[in-house]
């Protein structure tokens, strides 16, 4: 496999990967929940998310052709304003994803080396692409955070829960085994 597929694949993994992380925590609160926060100043779930789609929006549109810093995004504004639910939320969720993996699926060998700028700042595609690997899985893990913060001690683990690695190491290396 050569390198830019195997990048492509293991970079739509780990997307879907932290899109799951987010949507799992979701489940686990309600319309109230996505809106607290601890401080005043603090963003709420809501707000982290409309970032994150605004984000994804600009930088995944003509992501192969144009700066991914669009002259019609507003960033200030995904600050303010947060969405009224969480359907509402997920709505733009869904789109912010469906725009970054609609950019990825049209990545292939024949343009991989096209250059990718963002403000004005030239990348290489995998430069572009590590950028927004690095970005939203830093804000995902706030909206876990948070998540945990408002369930408590009803929090539904994400991963392997506090006090699990023993089982769960057992349980993939007995699933090794018995695969040979």
């Amino acid at each position: 496999m050569a390198f830019q597929e195997n990048y492509l694949k293991s970079v739509r993994f780990e997307f879907h990967r932290y899109k799951t992380m987010g949507e799992k925590t979701f489940a686990q609160l309600s319309d109230t929940d996505i809106h607290w926060t601890h401080k005043e100043t603090d963003n709420s779930i809501a707000i982290i998310v409309k970032h994150i789609v605004g984000n994804m929006l600009s930088r995944w549109t003509n992501f192969l052709t144009e700066d991914g810093e669009k002259t019609w995004r507003n960033r200030e504004m995904e600050f303010e304003a947060p969405y009224a639910n969480k359907k509402e939320m997920f709505l733009a969720w869904e789109k912010g994803w469906k725009c970054l993996f609609d950019a990825l699926e049209e990545i292939n060998a024949s343009n991989f080396d096209t250059k990718i700028r963002i403000r004005e700042e030239e990348h290489t595609i995998v430069e572009a692409i590590n950028r927004q690997l690095a970005h939203y899985p830093s804000h995902i893990g706030q909206i876990a955070f948070i998540g945990k913060m408002i369930k408590g001690s009803n929090w539904i683990s994400l991963s392997i829960p506090k006090g699990g690695s023993n089982a769960f190491n057992k349980k993939m290396f007995q699933k090794d085994n018995t695969s040979n």
